[in-house]
């Protein structure tokens, strides 16, 4: 299984904090040794102030070994450094506890407007809020995220986005939404960094290639947990062009994520045709078994090979931190889209044909098909009797293909848009500090 393993992949692009969850959930799963993963962890624990966490990994590593001096130590200045922080921007967390502040402050939108207000009622002083960000990192490396992106919310609040670490605050914000698992704010924020990143000039465009590199792997954790993440995933992978340019050329492993989308959202099977077009021209840098059955499926109508993809499918995606929740959908979705190719192809077909190209039992297949008519999705008969599924015709109505087409044109026209701001903002300047993805 391990050879379809992408943590090692997609850990290049994650800020550290962001990869535990992947690391849990491949102990989770015993695809690798249990001490490895251990190691793993410890390696990057060493590099956050999560240091009672790293003790807790060490004991399970090493149980008979005493606990270095240096980490009791550290975990000692920790503490220190946190409160020392705490007591340069005490004024701040005053007002972040004051909910008439808060209210006051969140009706104030304009930067400037806001600081003015601030230090005029209070003890506030706008260099305060370097300390703010010092603070909100180290309560993120601690490990306290909840607390980290109210602090984050209030430095957005008050600074304006020529800060120099603006572009960091975002970044920081997203990954602690996604850590908390608030995926109606982290789709916000994502929105947000997207269009920052979109919309400004970076020094080189390797450097701009990067930002969105890294907004790809992020965003997963918000679509494949965001009720709407399915159709959104489409939108911004497939038909935003510098966002797929990004995928092509960096990370064409993305691209199990992206056909995963499309099969399992049968709204947007108009997506599929430009989906094939990208597959088939990243196929000697990037295939799975998910990319490979869309192949097997579409491009050669190899109704064996996509069969046999399909039982692989099932691995790949139990296997992975993203796609496991998306498991009975995918099955479902692609054992359709096998059963409606196959039906363009032939008039009538055997049950027991068809059973065997759905990995299905004949009778398992035969209750699929009929609920696939009782349900209006198909139309067709079965005739018990000769076991045979007998196809009429499936003639799509001009209204269904106005609004596919509407579909697509909004997404293009969209990204079209985007494209004709950035050119007119071309010349115009910005002086923006691009730190680590670990903001």
């Amino acid at each position: 299984m391990s050879e379809f393993d992408l943590t090692r992949v997609m850990g290049q692009y994650l800020d550290r904090h962001l990869v535990f969850p992947l690391l849990e959930f491949l102990s989770a799963k015993e695809i690798y040794d249990e001490n490895e993963l251990l190691r793993g962890k410890l390696d990057i624990l060493n590099k956050t102030k999560m240091v009672d966490y790293a003790i807790d990994i060490r004991k399970c590593l090493y149980p008979d070994q005493e606990i270095p001096e240096e980490l009791t130590a550290r975990r000692a200045q920790v503490v220190n450094q946190l409160t020392e922080l705490q007591k340069e921007v005490a004024v701040i967390l005053n007002l972040l506890s004051n909910e008439q502040v808060m209210k006051s402050i969140e009706t104030m939108r304009d930067p400037k407007t806001l600081s003015n207000y601030l230090t005029k009622e209070f003890d506030f002083k706008i260099e305060m809020m370097e300390s703010m960000y010092k603070l909100a990192k180290y309560r993120y490396e601690c490990g306290n995220y909840s607390q980290a992106t109210s602090y984050l919310y209030f430095y957005l609040l008050v600074m304006s986005p020529s800060d120099k670490n603006y572009l960091n605050v975002l970044w920081g914000k997203l990954a602690s939404e996604i850590l908390i698992q608030n995926w109606e704010t982290a789709l916000e924020d994502l929105n947000k960094l997207r269009d920052f990143i979109d919309s400004n000039a970076f020094a080189t465009s390797i450097q701009l290639l990067q930002q969105r590199t890294w907004l790809i792997h992020w965003s997963l954790f918000v679509f494949f947990n965001h009720v709407k993440g399915k159709d959104l995933i489409i939108d911004m992978f497939l038909y935003r062009p510098n966002y797929l340019n990004a995928i092509q050329t960096m990370c064409p492993h993305i691209l199990r994520y992206l056909a995963t989308a499309v099969i399992i959202n049968r709204g947007r099977r108009n997506a599929l045709k430009d989906l094939v077009k990208v597959i088939q021209q990243e196929s000697y840098t990037y295939k799975d078994p998910i990319t490979e059955f869309i192949e097997h499926l579409y491009v050669n109508f190899d109704f064996e090979g996509a069969r046999q993809k399909l039982s692989e499918c099932q691995i790949v995606l139990y296997n992975d931190f993203f796609l496991i929740a998306c498991l009975d959908e995918f099955i479902e979705n692609a054992r359709l889209m096998i059963f409606e190719t196959f039906c363009r192809i032939h008039q009538c077909i055997t049950i027991n044909m068809l059973a065997e190209k759905l990995n299905m039992k004949a009778e398992e297949a035969e209750c699929w098909i009929v609920n696939l008519i009782r349900n209006a999705r198909l139309d067709a008969k079965i005739d018990s009797k000769l076991g045979h599924v007998v196809m009429g015709t499936q003639p799509t109505s001009p209204y269904q293909q106005l609004i596919e087409k509407m579909d697509s044109l909004s997404v293009r026209s969209e990204a079209l848009q985007a494209l004709i701001e950035r050119k007119i903002n071309k010349g115009k300047s910005q002086n923006i500090h691009w730190g680590s993805h670990d903001f």
